[in-house]
């Protein structure tokens, strides 16, 4: 069956359907998945059986893979290193206690965020897995960064286009009071900084590049530039610009990190959510 593409939201982010990702696809399938990606920026896959090893072949298809060797909160090795982890289960594949270390670290997914934005290249497209889920909650939602740009008032838009932000990997961990260890700060890569605004080098589309990661505004004091931030993070999010997805077992759910922001909602830390996240760097 060929590629087919049904939209989810008025803006952007399209159900998937006619692809199999546990089977070879050929260089133009490939190729429709990404112009897809550059239209849409997020794709959802249904009904796939995926296990760890086609999940990491259709990821390679797609660009060189993030190693994970960058994180700062060590995970387990429930899965293998090429993922990340963002289950509740511990190294047995039990429920986890929810004062678990790895637990408390996952809460800063939680809050607004593009993936590795704390390091250069950050990533492309992520790629997250759903083997089982809790009863409620457990959602994510993606905010598109895009259209977000396209209705920023005049005045915040110019204000924006003219700063740059520091992105550090513990920031957001630490504005919930998850404190990382003195090997985990030790083995931490340095803070990079982005443009508050970029150019999607797909569409040509104009974004917001912002999120938890983000610590100051370069140039501007730490209040102020908070403050902007806070702003321009308030303005992208608003309802109009995200998508909430409703996870069932077998969802593959890939999106573009360089055009929108996303975010884990709560659910049952009692109850078992399996999920694995393979991402694709960019080039930049």
């Amino acid at each position: 069956m060929p590629l087919t593409l049904s939209p989810l939201h008025p803006l952007f982010a399209a159900r998937a359907c006619g692809v199999d990702l546990r089977a070879p696809l050929d260089a133009a399938t490939i190729r429709e998945i990404e112009a897809a990606m550059d239209r849409y920026a997020v794709l959802v896959f249904r009904d796939q059986q995926l296990t760890e090893d086609a999940q990491l072949a259709f990821t390679a298809r797609l660009g060189p893979m993030d190693p994970g060797r960058h994180l700062a909160v060590r995970q387990h090795r429930r899965v293998r290193p090429e993922f990340a982890d963002v289950s509740n289960l511990d190294e047995e594949g039990n429920v986890a206690g929810r004062n678990h270390r790895r637990i408390l670290s996952n809460m800063a997914t939680r809050l607004w965020h593009t993936d590795s934005s704390y390091k250069k290249p950050a990533a492309k497209f992520s790629l997250l897995y759903c083997s089982a889920i809790p009863d409620w909650g457990g959602e994510t939602e993606f905010a598109d960064m895009r259209a977000a740009y396209d209705a920023l008032p005049e005045r915040l838009r110019a204000e924006a286009e003219s700063r740059a932000a520091e992105h550090y990997v513990h920031h957001s961990r630490a504005t919930l009071g998850f404190a990382p260890s003195e090997d985990e700060i030790a083995g931490a890569i340095p803070p990079v900084t982005w443009p508050l605004v970029r150019t999607h080098a797909g569409s040509g589309r104009k974004l917001l590049y912002i999120g938890s990661h983000a610590t100051h505004v370069v140039g501007l004091s730490l209040p102020e530039g908070r403050v902007l931030l806070a702003d321009l993070l308030e303005h992208a999010t608003q309802l109009q610009f995200v998508y909430r997805h409703e996870w069932r077992p077998g969802d593959l759910v890939m999106w573009d990190n360089r055009a929108v922001l996303h975010r884990g909602r709560r659910y049952d830390l009692a109850q078992r959510r399996d999920m694995r996240r393979s991402t694709v760097e960019d080039s930049l």
